[in-house]
């Protein structure tokens, strides 16, 4: 403990005290049908779309990095309230709001009142990954909902795709999260798509980028214009759960320039060959990052509220 700075030691508390107010058994009594009920839909929305997967995994994740896992993200701007829709992370480029609505309104017919939307978030991410072949994990449940958000701890705290490893690292350290913790959720860059914009200045202008990936990538993504065309974070199996995207750091193919941050030549190499050639070790390290990830900061208790509509505070 005398290693640990004062900070550490209270990020630490927070998390742990934090994660024993949750509990996997939070609604076995006040809504025993939750579970399933939040299952169908989001194997339902993957099934139509299976991008949106990695969608509703992303909202849980840019929601747990502003202020804690408490739903704020969800919530719409209005004439005297500004939330976290128009952070440079957030703006045209978070999706799956709509799921959520879905989502809430089928919970709120089985038992009004009593499921939180960032139980809801926390729940949908972890079965948007088993939709898409990868991991289960127990979620811990009994997160209130924010009453508040914040657009400058959105446009301060979520990683950018420009990040540089120790970037990285020191933005998941702030949220008590480690740096082999930081290796295994950006493992979810295995799924999902990425706007020319969010890479374009990697594409053309940085060399450890595979030669071949980088002239496919410059169809869809020229060096002016169509910002908002798409590419998939993992070029090999895009929809697939799996280790590929370390396979692809190993090649050079990462697409974000914080991608491929980890397979650089610095301290996560390592870590990043382990995953590549074992699977399993990456599925279990991934299901405990995300519950760790999952027990930032919520709000229990008699803070926050239970949200009728997601979208506006009751």
């Amino acid at each position: 403990m005398a290693s640990m700075s004062i900070s550490s030691f209270f990020v630490l508390l927070l998390v742990r005290t934090a994660s024993a107010q949750l509990s996997s058994t939070f609604y076995d009594k006040t809504c025993p049908k939750a579970l399933s009920t939040i299952q169908s839909a989001v194997k339902s929305a993957v099934s139509k779309e299976a991008r949106m997967g990695a969608s509703l995994l992303r909202l849980h994740f840019h929601d747990c990095f502003v202020n804690g896992c408490d739903a704020s993200v969800l919530l719409d701007d209005t004439a005297n309230f500004t939330g976290e829709k128009t952070a440079g992370p957030n703006n045209n480029s978070l999706r799956g709001f709509d799921v959520v609505d879905t989502i809430k309104s089928q919970v709120e017919n089985v038992c009004p009142g009593v499921v939180s939307c960032a139980d809801i978030l926390a729940v949908a991410a972890r079965d948007s990954v088993v939709a898409l072949g990868g991991p289960a994990w127990t979620v811990q449940l009994g997160r209130r909902d924010a009453t508040t958000a914040s657009l400058s701890t959105a446009n301060s705290d979520i990683p950018a795709p420009t990040l540089s490893l120790s970037g990285l690292i020191s933005a998941f350290s702030n949220k008590g999260l480690s740096t082999s913790e930081m290796v295994a959720l950006s493992g979810a860059h295995t799924i999902g798509q990425a706007r020319c914009t969010s890479f374009r200045t990697r594409l053309y202008n940085e060399n450890n980028i595979n030669a071949s990936f980088a002239a496919s990538l410059k169809n869809s993504c020229p060096s002016s214009g169509g910002d908002n065309n798409l590419s998939p974070l993992d070029v090999t199996t895009p929809n697939a759960f799996d280790n590929a995207y370390f396979k692809n750091l190993q090649l050079q193919k990462g697409l974000l320039h914080s991608d491929q941050q980890l397979f650089s030549n610095g301290s996560t190499d390592s870590q990043v060959n382990t995953y590549s050639s074992g699977l399993a070790t990456f599925r279990s390290d991934f299901g405990d990052a995300m519950v760790k990830m999952g027990n930032i900061s919520p709000l229990t208790g008699s803070s926050g509220q239970i949200r009728k509509n997601c979208r506006k505070v009751n």
